[in-house]
């Protein structure tokens, strides 16, 4: 039985038809444009999302600083990273933007802070 998406990569919101072939591919049906079959590959076979959180601010009366995956992460692999970002901690000033962790677990993506706090 086919896998039914939505295609979120542009307005026209695709009904996608997605059927696994025997030989390991994907066969994709219902996309108007050739974004849909690559979100259609992407979402089924190596899914990612873009992680927020927030990491503890030092001194430690102050807020909890907010961050992000600057691209896209591994999605089973989104648990493990969020252990690690909520025990981060981050010494003040910090500016949006700042690159918090260079290379989250090892993937090469890099978690920024998203605001400036002082």
């Amino acid at each position: 039985m086919p896998e039914e998406l939505i295609c979120i990569t542009c307005p026209l919101g695709c009904r996608l038809s997605v059927e696994r072939l025997p030989a390991g591919g994907l066969s994709v049906s219902g996309n108007r444009c050739t974004r849909g079959a690559r979100y259609a590959e992407e979402e089924l076979l190596a899914p990612k999302r873009v992680v927020t959180a927030t990491c503890r601010a030092l001194p430690a009366d102050r807020c909890r600083v907010p961050v992000r995956t600057a691209a896209p992460f591994p999605k089973d692999r989104v648990e493990e990273l969020i252990r690690v970002l909520y025990s981060l901690e981050v010494r003040l000033p910090v500016k949006r933007g700042d690159v918090l962790v260079p290379d989250a677990l090892g993937t090469g993506i890099p978690v920024i802070a998203t605001r400036t706090l002082d």
